[in-house]
């Protein structure tokens, strides 16, 4: 009976020190993951906070306000909703950006040809329009590292001689939306054939009427003009490949530093990328 009882008081003992340091272990897990959690919440202010350091040197168009001076006729990147809204890829981002600011987003819509002017006289503060960089805009507006790639594309009726990027001189007028580099190419090339339009929509009309040979405009807007009308298609061979990036007034450092270092970080979180994602399927 001593030897019995001396065995189960040795297992009870066993059991009791197993299930403390079973618990202990559980203790020691949560804390770490708990400590994991504030370094990581830690580590998001902190960055937030150095987006926001240099604030007072900011200047705004109107205090507690980014705006963004678009032309929301240009999706998938920006396009009004049926409720007076705006949604889009370039919608989306500047949204996360402001965010990230502190700031509330305010859309200002507009033609495209007023975008840069709008931005660089400080009516708007960025400018993002599936705005490509290139040497012309530079000197009006600074640019922040690129967010996007994206494609001009031609688009033509499905009984055109225009087959590819290379026949395109062969066409007696070509529609662009005015002020955008696939006008500036085109008029570049092929000089008085290029024929600009408010708008990309404006274009394609043209080019459903017989007014023009073909449109050249970035291919994610041709895609959607071309679901929309039947008859059309898009070439396969592009016009241009080029980047997205957004602007900012040239003299507007501290703020463009913000932006670029907000677009940074939702870059290396996948939120840039599940925006696009969202819009372009592909």
């Amino acid at each position: 009976m001593a030897a019995s009882l001396a065995a189960c008081g040795s297992s009870s003992s066993s059991s009791t020190t197993a299930a403390a340091t079973e618990a202990a272990s559980k203790v020691e897990t949560t804390a770490a993951a708990s400590k994991e959690e504030s370094t990581e919440a830690a580590s998001k202010a902190a960055a937030a906070e150095d987006l926001t350091a240099n604030s007072a040197d900011w200047k705004l168009a109107e205090a507690g306000k980014l705006h963004m001076a678009t032309n929301a006729a240009f999706p998938p990147y920006e396009s009004t909703t049926d409720n007076g809204g705006y949604e889009g890829i370039d919608v989306e981002i500047a949204t996360a950006i402001a965010d990230k600011l502190g700031l509330e987003l305010a859309v200002d819509d507009m033609d495209f040809s007023s975008v840069i002017t709008s931005v660089a006289s400080g009516k708007s503060d960025i400018a993002m329009a599936g705005l490509t960089v290139n040497e012309e805009r530079k000197q009006n507006l600074d640019f922040t590292d690129s967010y996007q790639n994206a494609v001009q594309s031609i688009i033509v009726k499905d009984d055109s001689e225009i087959k590819t990027a290379d026949d395109l001189g062969n066409a007696n007028a070509i529609g662009c939306q005015e002020g955008t580099t696939g006008y500036i190419y085109c008029s570049d090339s092929y000089g008085d054939k290029a024929i600009a339009y408010q708008d990309g929509a404006t274009a394609v009309q043209a080019l459903v009427q017989g007014k023009v040979d073909a449109v050249v405009i970035d291919n994610e807007p041709a895609k959607a003009y071309v679901a929309a009308n039947q008859g059309l298609k898009i070439l396969d061979t592009p016009f241009e490949d080029e980047d997205y990036a957004i602007g900012v007034a040239k003299g507007n450092t501290e703020l463009l530093k913000s932006v670029n270092g907000a677009l940074e970080q939702l870059q290396q979180d996948g939120t840039v990328k599940k925006i696009v994602d969202k819009y372009i399927t592909e």
